[in-house]
């Protein structure tokens, strides 16, 4: 997800998406640690995409 599509989401539904990913990305974890994934990146991206999401959100904390 593009830092441009996450700023354009209101706060609520962006604090939604941020639990609803981390939930992903744990059990993404977990399965690759079960059994490889055929695209170990997805879990790189990921992470990437729910920090670009957490750190739009603590901008919009400092900036009220």
């Amino acid at each position: 997800m593009k830092i441009a599509e996450i700023r354009q989401m209101p706060t609520n539904e962006l604090v939604e998406r941020v639990q609803a990913e981390v939930v992903n990305y744990n059990q993404l974890v977990l399965n690759h640690s079960i059994s490889p994934l055929e695209d170990p990146s997805q879990i790189k991206k990921l992470r990437k995409t729910i920090a670009r999401m957490k750190t739009v959100l603590r901008e919009r904390e400092l900036n009220k």
